[in-house]
Formats: structure tokens, sequence, C-alpha cells
């Protein structure tokens, strides 16, 4: 494996900034459902407010919110029905629903949650409860959205947040931005499922390295395909990759058929047909830094474009690689 510095030109591709959440309020009491919106709009969150199932359901057409608070006792279409609805619909099967009623009985609460409610607010409840079971329900609803049904590793939102709080706390960090060189060759000859399991395999070898590399403990990522990240102290970048590469080629040597392992190559076809030679994967890694001498960043997109530019020096290079950032300021 072996590394450098460098200093690529920044071309950030920016991803949205998150706005704030859209809390749909279901609720003939207007009362209360003027309650429930002007605490949520204290806390910075959106709120779209129907006043019966049926409208929920129209209002469905043109809106797209992150979470729904549903009375039970409603005209036209209930509560629980209204989830029953929601959860049989593709667009809003995954919808996180709190149910706000007045049934404290423990069969009722039974009879919400099966048709697929995801929390229980009992009336009265107060402002904090309110705030904590809506903060709480769509925060475990998102860690599960962007978790990677394939290798279990938190996603492109997680990473972002993850940055935001190393940049809070303003201490010293690393970002690595990994994939696999010529990844293609291996799903175009052997299939998508193989080249799932080279997926894994860099998973778990990052996993291990990790595991190994000592505290402070190492984040790390899964952003789509064979791209990873991790964020570490810069004291850990190089013994984390060391030990990744080393215990990844030797894992992927095993994922070739043996007679393309043992040669160093695989053979693929190009659209005429003709066989082109080429060789088995390895890593490029590009690494962007904020340290106490050097650099520091103030968006998390910036940082993940520096690694991503820092991943492409890498690719220019033989083997599996490093390439680190080591600007001391964004002007230079």
């Amino acid at each position: 494996m072996s590394t450098a510095e460098s200093r690529p030109e920044i071309d950030p591709e920016l991803e949205a900034e998150e706005g704030p959440d859209l809390i749909l309020v279901v609720d003939d009491d207007q009362d209360i459902a003027s309650f429930v919106e002007f605490n949520l709009k204290v806390q910075g969150f959106e709120v779209i407010r129907a006043r019966d199932g049926q409208e929920a359901l129209d209002l469905m057409e043109t809106h797209r919110p992150d979470l729904a608070i549903v009375d039970w006792m409603m005209p036209r279409m209930d509560g629980v029905e209204l989830i029953r609805r929601l959860r049989a619909e593709p667009l809003t099967s995954a919808l996180p629903v709190i149910m706000l009623t007045a049934k404290s009985m423990t069969v009722d609460k039974v009879v919400g949650l099966t048709a697929g409610a995801d929390d229980y607010l009992v009336k009265p409840f107060d402002n904090a409860e309110l705030i904590a079971r809506v903060s709480t329900t769509l925060r475990r609803h998102k860690d599960a959205r962007e978790v990677s049904p394939l290798t279990g590793l938190p996603g492109n939102a997680r990473v972002r947040r993850e940055i935001s709080e190393r940049m809070r706390l303003g201490g010293e960090y690393s970002v690595g931005y990994i994939d696999i060189d010529r990844f293609k060759s291996v799903n175009d000859v052997y299939g998508f499922d193989r080249g799932d399991e080279f997926i894994i395999a860099l998973a778990r070898s990052l996993q291990r390295a990790s595991a190994h590399t000592g505290k402070p403990s190492i984040f790390l990522g899964h952003i789509g395909g064979d791209d990873f990240v991790f964020i570490c102290a810069p004291d850990q970048v190089l013994p984390l990759t060391k030990r990744t590469v080393t215990d990844f080629e030797k894992v992927a040597d095993e994922l070739y058929d043996q007679p393309d392992a043992r040669r160093g190559f695989i053979e693929v076809p190009d659209r005429r047909g003709n066989k082109q030679k080429a060789a088995l994967v390895t890593l490029s890694i590009g690494v962007a830094q904020a340290t106490a001498d050097g650099r520091r960043f103030a968006d998390p997109r910036v940082v993940i474009a520096v690694a991503s530019e820092m991943k492409k020096v890498a690719k220019s290079q033989p083997g599996s690689y490093v390439a680190i950032d080591r600007r001391r300021n964004d002007s230079e």
C-alpha cells in the first residue's frame, strides 16, 4: 500500500441541505390540533393539519410528511383505519405514525400498534412529552432508513451528521473515502451477486481493522455501491488503512475463481466481444483532514468533496493507494 499527499482542485458535489421535518397532524379537535401545531413549530418543525383520516389521505396527494400524529377517534375515517390505509400504500407504508388518543387500556394500544402505529401519546399530555416522542420517533426512523441493507452500515445522511458533529466539537479528525478499483470488471464477469460479496468483504475488512486500531472509536459508513467512508483521528488513518488493505486483498483473492486468482487477472469482454485483461481489485483511499495546525472545514459537504478528490488522486496510482490532503487552509 502506498500513500501520498496532494493539493487537488476542489469541485464539491454538493448535496441539498436537509430542510425542517414536515409533520402531519390529524385531529378533529381543533384546540388540540392547534396546541400540537404551535409547539411543533416552536421547535422548528413544519406542520400541516387535517381534520380526519380522509382529509389526511387527500393531503398525501400533494405533500410528503416525515411523520404523522394521528388521533384515534375522528369522523368519516378514524385513526386506526387511516394507519391501515397508509401502511397499504407503497408511498406511505414506511411513514412513522404516533397515535394520539384518550384510550389508555393495554388492549387499545395493542389495536393501534397492530394497525401500524410506531408510538403512542395518551391524552392529556404535556409539550415536553410531545416533542420527545416526535424527535425520538423521527430519529429512530431515519437511522433505520439510512442503514445499508447489504452491509448494515449507515449511509449518506448519517455520514454528514457525523462530520457535522466532529466540526461542532472542534477537535482533529480525518475523513476517508474508499472504493474498489476495477469493481465493474467483477460485476461484468461474475455478476452482481459476486459483486455484492466483494462489497460485503470490504465492509467486514473495515470493521475488523477498526476493531484493532484502538480508541477513539472509528465511524464507518456505506454511501452506496462499493463506496465507503471512515471518520477517525488523524493518527489512526495509516494503521486503519494498512490493515484494511491487507485484509481485503487477502479475502478478495478468495472470491475470484481460482484460475483467475492464480494468474492475477480476469478477462472482460468488450462491446465487440474481444476479451480485455483486468487486474485483480485493489483499493483507492482519499483522505481529508482537519488538524489544529492545518486545515479546518465549515461544511461537511466540502470535507466529503475533498476526500473524493483525493480518492481520484489515489486512483491514478498503481495498486492500493492512500492519498492524504494536508493543505493548511481553504485558500492554499
